[in-house]
C-alpha cells in the first residue's frame, strides 16, 4: 500500500489563503444566485401566472417552481461529481458557476405571463432546473476541494471557511432582497425592479467564473492524475456498495442542515411575521444579524472540531441551537425586545452546518469523494430542501410554536448523525495522506 502526504506542516500559505478565498468567494456568488428566487416568490407568483388564478395557488405554484430547484440537485450533483472524481475538481467547480450564471442572469431578462403567456412560468422553470443542477455541483464539489487543499490539522477550519461562504451567499441574498424592500415600493418591484437581483447575480456570477480561473487544482487530485489512478469504475457504484453507513449518516445529516436554515433563516422572516404579526423591518434586521453570526459560526465550530473532536463540538452547539430557536419563537410570541439577542444565538447554534461536510469529506477515500459527498447532500438536499417549506407552513398552521419543535426533533436527528459517522480520525499532519487503491482493497468482492 503506498501513499503520498500532501503537506508536512500546519500553516497556510499565501497561495492556500488565496486558493480558499476564491473557492469561498465562488460558493457565496452562486448560493447568491440560488437563494435569491425565495426571497420573490410572492412577486414571481403574481407575474408569472394568470391574474385569474387564486394568490394562494399562485403562490403554490411559485414554490414549485423553487422546489424544483431542489429536485434537480441530485442529478447535477451524481453527473458532475463523476466527472469530477475522473476528470478534476476544479474544471467541475468553474462549470458550475457559469450553469448558474447564466440562467440567473435571462431569469432577469424573463419576459412574464403577460407578455408570452404560458411560455414565462415553463421557461422559468427551466431555468431553475440548470441552477439545481449547477448548485448540486457547487456545494460538494467546494467543500471536497477546500478539504483536499487543507493542512495538517486544518480540516474542520478549511471546511468551516468554505461553508461560511455558502451562508456568505444566503446574507448577500438578504441584504440585497431587504435593500429592494426598503428602496423601492410594491409597486415598483412588481413593475420591474425585482429583476435587479437576478441581473446581478448573473454579472456576480461571470466575474467569479474569471476569478476560479486563478484556481489550482487540488493536490490530492493532481497526485492521482500523476500515477493515472482515476476510478476504474463508476464511483457510484462504489459508493453504495461500499461505504452505505457512511452514505446513511451523511444524507441524514445534510437533511438536518437544510432544515435548520430553511426554517431558521429562509422562512424565518415570513413564518415571524405571519404568526406573531411582527413588523417586517424588525424581523429583516434581526433575520440579517442572525446570518452574520452564521458566516463567523461555521468558522469557529470547524476550527473547534480540529482542536477538539467532531463529536465533543457537536453536542453543545446543537443544544444551543434548539434553545435559541426556543428562544426565538417565545420572545416573537411574549416578549418582542428579546428577538434579535435570540435570533443571534441561534444563528450561532446554527453554525453547526459545518459539521455535516466535515463528516462527509473523512467518510470517503479520495477515489470516490466527490461523488460521496455529492450524493449524499443531493439526496438530503432535494427531499429536505423540496418538503421542508410545505410540510412546515403546514405546521405553523396548526400552532404557531411547531417550527420550534420542528427544528428540536431534527437537531435531535441531527445528532445521533453525528454520533452514528464512520470516526476517522488522522494525525495533524496525516488527514489527507492519500491511498489511491482504498476505495477498492476495502471494497467486498462481487
Amino acid at each position: 500500500m503506498q501513499r503520498i502526504s500532501t503537506h508536512s506542516n500546519n500553516h497556510l500559505t499565501a497561495t492556500g489563503v488565496r486558493t480558499l478565498v476564491l473557492a469561498s468567494l465562488g460558493t457565496a456568488l452562486e448560493y447568491y444566485d440560488f437563494v435569491i428566487f425565495v426571497f420573490f416568490t410572492t412577486v414571481i407568483g403574481k407575474l408569472f401566472f394568470p391574474v385569474s388564478m387564486p394568490d394562494w395557488m399562485r403562490q403554490i405554484q411559485a414554490f414549485g417552481i423553487f422546489a424544483a430547484g431542489f429536485m434537480a440537485r441530485p442529478l447535477g450533483g451524481i453527473v458532475m461529481a463523476h466527472f469530477g472524481d475522473k476528470r478534476g475538481r476544479k474544471r467541475m467547480l468553474t462549470l458550475s458557476i457559469l450553469l448558474m450564471a447564466i440562467p440567473t442572469l435571462l431569469i432577469g431578462l424573463l419576459p412574464t405571463y403577460q407578455s408570452i403567456g404560458w411560455a414565462a412560468p415553463l421557461l422559468l422553470l427551466l431555468f431553475r432546473v440548470v441552477q439545481g443542477i449547477a448548485i448540486g455541483g457547487e456545494a460538494p464539489g467546494g467543500w471536497v476541494f477546500a478539504a483536499e487543499h487543507a493542512r495538517g490539522g486544518q480540516l474542520g477550519l478549511t471546511v468551516g471557511l468554505q461553508t461560511s461562504g455558502l451562508c456568505g451567499g444566503v446574507l448577500i441574498g438578504s441584504l440585497v432582497a431587504a435593500g429592494i424592500s426598503g428602496a423601492f415600493s410594491q409597486g415598483q418591484i412588481i413593475n420591474g425592479f425585482w429583476r435587479i437581483p437576478f441581473l446581478l447575480g448573473g454579472i456576480f456570477g461571470i466575474i467569479g467564473m474569471s476569478l476560479r480561473r486563478w484556481l489550482a487544482e487540488t493536490p490530492v487530485f493532481e497526485e492521482m492524475r500523476k500515477r493515472a489512478e482515476a476510478s476504474r469504475e463508476l464511483p457510484l457504484r462504489v459508493v453504495l456498495r461500499s461505504y452505505g453507513r457512511a452514505v446513511v449518516a451523511s444524507v441524514m445529516s445534510f437533511s438536518m442542515l437544510m432544515a435548520g436554515i430553511m426554517v431558521v433563516v429562509l422562512m424565518g422572516p415570513t413564518l415571524l411575521q405571519r404568526l406573531f404579526q411582527l413588523s417586517p423591518r424588525s424581523v429583516q434586521s434581526a433575520n440579517l444579524a442572525a446570518t452574520a453570526a452564521l458566516c463567523v459560526s461555521t468558522v469557529a465550530v470547524g476550527a473547534a472540531t480540529d482542536r477538539f473532536g467532531l463529536r465533543r463540538v457537536a453536542t453543545p452547539v446543537l443544544l444551543l441551537l434548539i434553545a435559541a430557536t426556543y428562544g426565538l419563537y417565545f420572545s416573537a410570541a411574549r416578549m418582542q425586545s428579546a428577538l434579535l439577542p435570540f435570533y443571534i444565538l441561534a444563528g450561532i447554534g446554527l453554525g453547526a452546518v459545518a459539521l455535516p461536510p466535515i463528516i462527509a469529506v473523512r467518510a470517503f477515500p479520495s477515489l470516490v469523494r466527490f461523488t460521496g459527498v455529492s450524493f449524499s447532500s443531493n439526496v438530503a438536499y432535494a427531499l429536505s430542501g423540496g418538503l421542508t417549506p410545505l410540510f412546515v407552513s403546514w405546521l405553523a398552521h396548526l400552532n404557531r410554536m411547531n417550527p420550534a419543535h420542528f427544528i428540536a426533533a431534527t437537531t435531535a436527528l441531527w445528532l445521533l448523525a453525528t454520533l452514528m459517522a464512520p470516526n476517522e480520525r488522522f494525525s495533524n499532519s496525516q488527514w489527507l495522506i492519500l491511498d489511491v487503491r482504498s476505495a477498492y482493497e476495502t471494497a467486498p468482492s462481487r
